[in-house]
This record gives structure tokens, sequence and C-alpha cells, in this order.
């Protein structure tokens, strides 16, 4: 059985990226930190398309959760390790810079930032070890181009794609792949109180993505037909912003 975990699988992209990874045959980890219900729900969709899966709650920004976590779940399965991590977890709190509390600032970047570092390093051994590996990192337009009022959601998207081309290279002698994949505007609940007749004037496509469209890309990038990109950000943003 082959083991793919996405974080912040409850809802929106990391649903429909749970939902894709079942069709592609594996066992799904879906993690939640507070929506028990909705997570469920997306466990309900992943036995739908006819693969297993379960459910992991742990906070990403917190190490010892995460920790905590994947130990046990290593200790029930000893011969088995997660080949696919999608590191999907993330939060908006838009504001202007001078506005900003600095709890928002922390937790952005702890859930983001933090939250790569908590999954990644505890899951990149036993991959190194079986020599394959595959992991996706979400990061957003905000991470390429900068959005005003988004100053903190910016930095952790643009440090998460540093971060992705840094560990591209350290692994990938062991044929672990990473990459990012960088939304613009998909319709989910992350763009509530956007403007969406102002941005789509501004899109080339003219429309939002849906989360299918950006799961789609996200299972080509962990199927073995992707194994020479590594080390890329790749958008999907409706020519917004390249």
């Amino acid at each position: 059985m082959k083991y793919a975990l996405v974080t912040g699988g409850s809802r929106g992209i990391g649903r429909a990226v749970c939902i894709k990874l079942a069709q592609m045959g594996y066992h799904v980890l879906i993690n939640y930190v507070s929506n028990e219900e909705e997570a469920a729900r997306t466990l309900e969709l992943v036995r739908e398309a006819g693969q297993t899966g379960e459910l992991l709650r742990f906070d990403v920004s917190c190490q010892a959760e995460v920790s905590k976590a994947l130990e046990a779940w290593t200790d029930a399965h000893p011969d088995a390790y997660i080949e696919v991590l999608v590191n999907n977890a993330g939060i908006r709190r838009d504001n202007l810079l001078a506005l900003m509390p600095a709890e928002d600032w922390n937790r952005v970047l702890g859930i983001t930032l933090s939250g790569f570092y908590n999954v990644t390093q505890a899951l990149l051994q036993p991959m190194m070890f079986h020599k394959y590996g595959r992991i996706v990192n979400m990061a957003s337009v905000s991470g390429l181009k900068g959005m005003p009022g988004q100053s903190n959601y910016s930095a952790a998207k643009g440090g998460l794609i540093a971060a992705t081309k840094a560990l591209a290279q350290e692994v990938g002698k062991k044929h672990i792949t990473v990459n990012a994949v960088a939304p613009g505007f998909i319709r989910t609940d992350m763009v509530e109180g956007i403007d969406e007749a102002a941005w789509k004037k501004a899109i080339p496509m003219g429309r939002f993505g849906t989360p299918e469209e950006v799961a789609e890309l996200v299972g080509f990038l962990v199927s073995p037909a992707a194994g020479y990109i590594t080390g890329n950000v790749i958008s999907i943003n409706g020519g917004l912003y390249t």
C-alpha cells in the first residue's frame, strides 16, 4: 500500500488533493486541526473514490503535536512509510503591515513555514532511506508577486518557495522531488471577502480556478511521470501572474 499525507486536508484545495491521490491509489492521511466534521467528509469522499484513508489531527505549527502524531502512526505501521507529502496547510490574516498584530504575523508564518519544517523534517529520513519520495508545497501567487495587505502571507509563501528550491538540491540524489504549486485565485474559503467580479477582469482567463484543477497539477507532480521535475514553482493562475 502507498501512503500520502495532505496537511490541511479537510476543505478546499486540500480536500481536492486528497480525492485525487485516492484516485491514484494512495491511502490518504488527512490532516486537520479543528474541523473534524469537514475532515470526516473528506474521508468519505476518499472512500467514495475507491480508496482507504484516515484522519490525522495535529497543528502543523506545533512540533510536539506533529512529532507525537507521526511517531504514533509510524509505530502502528512499522513496515510502511509516507512517500507523498503535500504541505497544504495555511491561513490568511490580511492587514496592512502598519496595523498588523504580531499574532497575525506569527500565526501565518508559523503554519506555513514552521509547518513545512515540522512535517517535512519528520518524514524526510524514511523517504531518503527508501530512495523515493514526492513533496509538493502549496505556495501562492502572493509568494511570487507580493500582494498589498498580505505582507505576512506573501512572506510565508515566498519563504516556502525558497525552501522548496533549497531542499530539492539536498535530496535529489535520493530520488525525492520537491516542488511548489503557486495558485492564483481559486474558488475556496480562502478567497472569501475578495471582490471576485473586480479581480476576474485582471485574469486573462476571466475566471477563478477550481480546487480540482490545482489537484490535477499536484497529482501529476507526485506521479512517476514527473520524476525529472524538481525545485520548480509551477503557477496555476489563469495567466494573472507567472
